[in-house]
């Protein structure tokens, strides 16, 4: 009897030790590769099983269902994991639930419908986001003007700016490279499409664009924009109906005094901006911090805030790190100059050495929005014609995590997206 009695207890002990979730970490000791633990994330929102996202748990960790597949696909992508029992599950989840500490789970639904704003012809490389989404094997669809002037942009839930220029002014780059052969191909290349969908100015097509991302994000779309996509977006709703290019750019004068005119309650993040009207000048606006700032590489860092897990999950999901530190990057938009921004715009990261905002979030409408200065996380000064990254280099990359965490957040469930 006795021994009948032991072989019971060994059954219900060997049930209740069984393994039944799959704990992917995202402190900074354990996981060896940052980047493609969310695109194992994503990969099993994409196949219908359950995840949840453990904000501040261990770096942010994820937590998945145990299934072969689940283990084998992390195996593949060089992912570390562990392999949790149910008490061990629910262990997690009440310190996770305890008031005393700055926790939350939220669950994720369903792996969200990703479109990156991007020119056809660019490399992965041209583009952070583009580069780390297909490190990550995130699945998106390239789009651009043509598409989104046909309302495509209504089958994404996420959209991504590409390193671009609303204003009609081929980025600025018309003091050192007017007479190179890549820069007249764009600017004819440019024109071409804006005459095909029925415009009879650059700015005016770029214009029109913006407006129907602007439409997007109102309507419950998530924008995410990096680099010079951020402030010459806002430049561009601002200025709209204005001409504010010069005759290099778009064959005639700019406005006369459209500074005056600029209608500043049509931006998403930016307010009492000046313009750049100098066209040799690479600069949009006062709003960016790169002529301003006199940082050198090795001390040019910024801090991610820390917020209510419980009662912020959005910026805190945006925030996840393992890591509060993050190092600094520059771009044609570095950083943005914190009096210029908003209000009711949440600035999460800054410079402590000058106060700059290098990452903020806003809602526009039932929709949300995102604005990351610089242009390359892991390359300080990118240059036009540099090497692309490799990102097998820096698989543990923090600044690269800030982008993917506002990949992942669309797919969190809704009331936890309500502000």
């Amino acid at each position: 009897m006795l021994k009948k009695l032991f072989y019971i207890f060994l059954f219900l002990s060997t049930i209740t030790a069984k393994a039944s979730f799959i704990l992917v970490p995202m402190d900074e000791t354990t996981q060896q590769n940052h980047l493609k633990a969310y695109g194992i994330t994503f990969w099993c929102l994409d196949k219908n099983y359950k995840a949840s996202w453990l904000l501040n748990y261990r770096g942010g960790s994820f937590l998945l269902p145990d299934a072969e597949e689940i283990r084998k696909e992390c195996q593949i992508r060089g992912v570390s994991f562990e392999i949790i029992s149910d008490a061990e599950e629910l262990t997690i989840l009440n310190e996770i639930s305890s008031p005393s500490q700055n926790m939350e789970s939220v669950v994720l639904e369903k792996a969200p419908k990703i479109a990156v704003y991007t020119p056809k012809g660019k490399q992965p490389w041209d583009d952070a986001v583009t580069l780390v989404l297909t490190y990550a094997e995130i699945p998106f669809t390239a789009i651009y003007d043509e598409e989104v002037l046909s309302d495509q942009l209504l089958l994404y839930d996420w959209l991504h700016l590409h390193h671009e220029d609303f204003t009609g002014q081929y980025g600025k780059f018309y003091g050192a490279y007017k007479n190179v052969p890549w820069y007249i191909e764009q600017k004819k290349e440019a024109e071409t499409l804006a005459t095909k969908l029925g415009y009879a100015k650059v700015s005016q097509e770029k214009g029109a664009v913006a407006k129907k991302i602007r439409d997007f994000v109102i309507g419950g779309g998530f924008m995410f924009a990096m680099c010079s996509a951020t402030d010459s977006f806002d430049i561009a709703l601002v200025a709209d109906g204005l001409d504010i290019c010069e005759a290099m750019f778009d064959g005639d004068p700019s406005e006369g005094n459209y500074q005056s005119k600029m209608n500043y309650s049509n931006s998403f993040a930016f307010k009492d901006f000046t313009l750049e009207r100098k066209p040799e000048q690479y600069e949009f606006s006062d709003i960016d911090m790169t002529s301003k700032r006199r940082i050198p590489m090795e001390k040019d860092y910024f801090t991610l805030m820390e917020f209510s897990a419980k009662w912020d999950p959005i910026p805190s999901m945006l925030c996840q790190n393992h890591t509060q530190l993050v190092k600094g990057f520059m771009g044609q938009t570095t950083a943005f100059d914190a009096p210029l921004i908003k209000s009711n715009v949440l600035v999460m990261g800054t410079c402590e050495l000058n106060g700059e905002a290098r990452y903020i979030h806003g809602q526009k409408g039932k929709g949300m929005f995102t604005f990351y200065g610089g242009h390359d996380p892991e390359d300080f000064q990118h240059q036009v014609g540099d090497p692309p990254t490799v990102l097998d280099l820096h698989s543990n990359s923090p600044g690269y995590r800030l982008i993917l965490n506002n990949v992942l957040f669309p797919a969190a469930r809704k009331k936890k997206l309500k502000t």
